[in-house]
């Protein structure tokens, strides 16, 4: 990283080519006066008369050398250190197949559900900063799928790589919790959270989602439980081997009384997201609840770079002494 640390010394350049201005402008009386310069039209100049341009280059370069290192620029690294610990944070994200379920518009295309999320979860990891998060994903069974890292660039490429199915065909919200509580215990943290979200009734899992909830208010983590999807019955589009692709219509039952316990013996809150705008508010509205203040120090360290710039003009200038006294002398 370069910089000049008094950067205003820049200015003093303009002296350089005012004064160029002025010293071609002025007028200068004649050494000797001669009626006739024929006597000296056959003169013609040495190469040391033609090499007399370098002179005022040293001269002027010099002097703008000199300025440059009152700048006095500077090379170096700056680094930048979070103190604080910031928030753990969880995200469970139901890959069941309900999440297949056609019901969402993202830029005036109809997508599935988790497409549809897809882009507001990682909005809100933009968002965190100095917060550790981590992604489980569930279905028939739940796992981690990324452990509790400040990496976010590594969570967005994760979050937008889950494909549904990928956990199997059902819902075991109860494992999913149990899953995020583990990784939540990997690192300590003053403020834990859980982001459920699903579409569903756990129907599965070893763990039942009432247990969890048990857990995770014992051990003081809050869960913000989110139901995504519209109410009735959704398009689902099938590919089958005779008739080729069609949608059919099917109802996804969410189990909204469970998520909403949840919630409420944990201390967060139960959302029911419908639309990709009611989503967004959702995610804006945990955001802005679970804040951090995050405090970060900046430390700098320069290297000077005037003694270079200052050593060359000396030599410039040294030089411009040394002929303009002997070979370049000038008598009046």
């Amino acid at each position: 990283m370069f910089r000049f640390a008094s950067p205003y010394f820049i200015l003093l350049l303009l002296v350089i080519p005012a004064s160029i201005f002025y010293r071609s402008r002025r007028r200068t009386q004649p050494v000797m006066g001669s009626s006739s310069l024929l006597a000296l039209q056959d003169y013609r100049a040495s190469w040391v008369q033609k090499c007399k341009w370098i002179l005022p280059v040293l001269k002027y370069g010099a002097l703008s050398l000199m300025i440059m290192a009152l700048a006095r620029p500077q090379w170096g690294t700056q680094q930048m250190s979070v103190t604080t610990e910031g928030i753990n944070i969880i995200m469970a994200v139901d890959l069941s197949e309900s999440m297949a379920a056609l019901d969402f518009k993202k830029q005036g295309q109809t997508v599935n559900r988790l497409e549809a999320i897809k882009g507001v979860i990682n909005d809100f990891i933009a968002t965190r900063k100095g917060d550790r998060i981590g992604v489980v994903v569930f279905g028939t069974h739940a796992y981690t799928q990324l452990p509790l890292t400040r990496d976010y660039n590594t969570i967005t490429t994760i979050i937008e790589r889950l494909q549904i199915g990928a956990a199997g065909k059902s819902t075991a919200i109860g494992d999913a919790l149990g899953i995020a509580l583990k990784r939540l215990e990997d690192i300590p943290s003053q403020s834990n959270i859980i982001i459920l979200l699903t579409d569903g009734r756990s129907n599965s899992g070893e763990l039942t989602p009432d247990v969890a909830a048990e857990i995770a208010a014992q051990k003081q983590v809050k869960v913000y439980s989110i139901g995504v999807g519209t109410r009735g019955r959704v398009p689902f589009l099938i590919k089958d081997p005779i008739f080729g692709e069609r949608y059919i219509y099917q109802r996804v039952d969410i189990d909204e009384e469970t998520l909403h316990q949840i919630a409420t013996q944990t201390g967060g809150l139960y959302f029911r997201a419908e639309d990709l705008e009611g989503l967004a508010q959702i995610y804006d509205t945990i955001g802005r609840m679970e804040k951090t203040e995050v405090d970060i120090k900046t430390f700098a360290e320069y290297n000077e770079l005037y003694a270079y710039l200052l050593a060359t003009a000396l030599g410039a200038l040294a030089l411009w002494i040394l002929l303009t006294n002997t070979r370049f002398l000038h008598i009046p």
